[in-house]
């Protein structure tokens, strides 16, 4: 399975960002960490080995940026205004740069968005603003209400990353066009919040598939079960 590292200077966040890619063609995955997770948290918990075979096959390609949540969405030490900002630049950063890149070395006109936990917040959040650039969102056990990390405050920036609220009033096409999974658990932390989104959704008649697996937790090794599952699937 080929592996690359890359570094480079992101202008939208003024400071450099890594990331590491899995395979040598397929359709572009973004598969985004955990709460303030690495570029290889996904690799060191065993996600990317679940579908080897699939990267070997040349059906994905699988690109693993880095996260800024230690200062954006979880930087105690600046305003809530602040936090939702820093997160904006980050979103640019994805749009500008690093879906540019996915899709140019792929040769895919849209991307793949995946994650578990925070990382399923990441890949709705990108998904539901930018459906024209999304083929698939396959959240695992995501949160998608980001007002708990935002003290009370609420602005113009947080409305449009809190997908529970600009998602009901967002009549974009391609939101109809995207195939989605909200995958989850019995007893997982988060099943509130896929409930609540996949309400939203059929609310608003868009096709989707809540997948609430049995006898399992918010861990490892049930997103290590739904990743290859999900993939398969495109």
């Amino acid at each position: 399975m080929k592996e690359e590292y890359k570094k480079w200077y992101s202008p939208n966040l003024c400071g450099d960002i890594e990331l590491l890619m899995y395979g040598h063609s397929g359709q572009p995955v973004l598969l985004f960490p955990t709460s303030k997770g690495r570029y290889y948290e996904t690799k060191d918990f065993g996600l990317i080995a679940s579908v080897q075979h699939l990267i070997e096959e040349g059906k994905i390609k699988i690109y693993c940026p880095d996260s800024i949540d230690a200062l954006s969405w979880y930087n105690k030490d600046i305003s809530p205004a602040g936090r939702a900002h820093n997160h904006s630049w980050y979103d640019k950063m994805l749009v500008e740069e690093l879906f540019p890149m996915a899709v140019h070395e792929t040769g895919y006109q849209k991307v793949v968005a995946a994650g578990c936990s925070f990382g399923g917040y990441h890949a709705a959040n990108f998904a539901f603003k930018h459906p024209a650039l999304v083929s698939h969102m396959f959240s695992m056990s995501g949160t998608f209400d980001i007002t708990p990390q935002t003290d009370g405050y609420y602005n113009i920036d947080i409305y449009y990353n809190n997908p529970v609220d600009f998602l009901p009033r967002d009549q974009d096409p391609d939101l109809w066009n995207m195939n989605i999974i909200l995958g989850t658990a019995d007893r997982d932390i988060c099943k509130p919040f896929n409930e609540r989104l996949s309400g939203i959704l059929h609310q608003k008649n868009i096709n989707h598939w809540l997948d609430i697996r049995p006898d399992a937790d918010h861990d490892w090794p049930i997103w290590r079960q739904m990743f290859p599952d999900y993939l398969a699937r495109i």
